[in-house]
């Protein structure tokens, strides 16, 4: 390690979709910026063990589901060959391509990239581990963009090759096992587990609750629990897993009532996050954390330290990337004194199984826990044409509805693209769009965006592909 110090006007601590946008937010605005992470090229869990390589094999899990599904069409394909070197190949070359596109937007931007791992000495002061060039940056702002990792079960870390995986382990695609047990019925563990399943594994999934997604409205649930009672094996729920026993040829599972103890090839973990704040030496800053160890920071992303930020997962709230990024570029306007702050109404959440399902706003379950009055219509989705040419009839879209404003407050999407479907439903939240605002914009048709329209127009009684009749309120 050097031992020379460096000076910086803004550190950025970690370099995922928080970080990097904070820093080339900063950046953009004039500032002097150095970013900091343990990898040697940004992007973060997000890039290298997360978002992109899961939805780059869900993708080929959907080609392999529509293959399947072109039959019933008159089209039939022979069974898939998977040649797993080569999956995981073609996921290389996507994380490559974007690592490196991020590298040239580093070098543009003039922010200076250091391999490291940084700790707090001081509120304006941090040791570099690991650093071949500097032992330290003093700096005069911090943003601290270190993320989260995956909560092992309880007694049983996780170990590198294990059998016992955690979502970065099981996107490594070690093998295709003959059975998989997926622990925790969230969308990471589902959209694992379905890649697993299109790929030939036999899946289970064990959860806690009574119900699987429990943060999504039951009814934009109920069409991807139809559809994986074909394609897992077991979805066993309210069952509390208690033993895990690893050994070299499989794992032997146990629930709680002692009665049901099976074997699995691979069992894959997915039961939350916790903050990455071990080790930053924050006790030698004001920076404050809760009782789950997230750091406290206010809507401007500001800490108890006035010149420590924090952004993305490592900050609490919903661990979404598109989250963090707001967050980090928000941060970077704060410091540049620019009158910027989190004040989101809508954050898009998306679940990437097929069928997909994505919401944003207020849902309607957080409407009935919180009094509030709603008006709920839904368009089903057996009466777009789009969706019948697709094989796609059991989607949904639906709309939570202010019914003496008839301002749309919360939009839910269940069905094939709702990725980008909800993006509307974003924009009409946030614009405080009321529903004729929707049902009066002309959407093309055939498409899915079209369901849209249709559920505004539902509310408003002037629907065209379903009989509605507004109600009075």
């Amino acid at each position: 390690m050097g031992d020379f110090v460096q000076e910086t006007e803004v550190l950025v601590i970690g370099g995922g979709p928080g970080g990097y946008a904070a820093a080339f937010r900063a950046a953009d605005l004039g500032m002097d910026v150095t970013l900091i992470d343990v990898s040697e090229r940004p992007g973060g869990v997000c890039l290298f063990r997360g978002c992109i390589p899961s939805k780059t094999y869900l993708f080929l899990s959907e080609l392999i589901h529509d293959a399947g599904r072109a039959a019933s069409m008159g089209v039939t394909f022979g069974p898939p060959k998977i040649d797993i070197a080569a999956v995981r190949a073609w996921k290389g070359s996507v994380i490559d391509r974007l690592a490196d596109g991020l590298i040239s937007l580093t070098r543009r931007r003039g922010v200076q990239l250091i391999q490291a791992r940084a700790e707090f000495q001081s509120p304006d002061q941090v040791r570099l581990h690991g650093s071949s060039e500097f032992s330290g940056i003093r700096f005069r702002h911090a943003i601290i963009a270190t993320g989260s990792r995956p909560v092992p079960f309880s007694g049983t870390p996780f170990k590198k090759g294990g059998r016992i995986m955690n979502s970065s382990m099981a996107l490594d695609l070690p093998e295709v096992p003959g059975s998989l047990l997926v622990l925790g019925g969230g969308y990471v563990g589902l959209e694992l587990g379905m890649v697993y399943a299109a790929l030939g594994a036999k899946v289970q999934v064990a959860e806690l609750g009574d119900r699987l997604l429990p943060g999504m409205d039951a009814d934009l649930v109920r069409p991807l629990a139809r559809r994986l009672e074909t394609d897992f094996e077991a979805v066993h729920l309210s069952t509390r897993v208690v033993a895990l026993d690893e050994d070299d040829t499989g794992v032997t599972v146990e629930d709680d009532a002692g009665t049901s103890v099976r074997r699995f090839d691979r069992v894959l973990v997915a039961i939350g996050r916790n903050p990455n704040t071990r080790g930053l030496g924050l006790e030698h800053t004001g920076v404050k954390t809760d009782a789950q160890g997230f750091i406290v920071a206010d809507d401007r992303q500001r800490t108890a330290q006035e010149n420590i930020y924090a952004v993305g997962d490592v900050a609490g709230g919903m661990m979404l990337a598109h989250k963090a990024s707001r967050e980090g570029k928000i941060a970077a306007e704060v410091l540049a004194g620019e009158p910027s702050a989190f004040d989101a109404v809508a954050i898009p959440a998306v679940v990437y199984t097929d069928p997909q399902i994505a919401c944003c706003g207020l849902t309607e379950e957080q409407a009935k826990r919180e009094n509030i009055p709603v008006k709920i219509q839904r368009f089903p989705w057996k009466y777009s044409g789009r969706a019948i040419t697709m094989g796609a009839a059991e989607g949904m879209t639906k709309m939570i509805i202010d019914p003496a404003s008839e301002r749309i407050l919360g939009v839910g999407i269940v069905g094939r693209n709702t990725e980008g479907l909800i993006s509307e439903g974003v924009l009409a939240v946030e614009m405080g769009a009321v529903a004729a605002d929707v049902a009066l914009s002309i959407h093309p048709h055939p498409t899915l965006s079209e369901t849209e329209a249709e559920v505004a127009e539902i509310f408003l009684g002037s629907a065209t592909h379903i009989v509605s009749k507004k109600e009075s309120v």
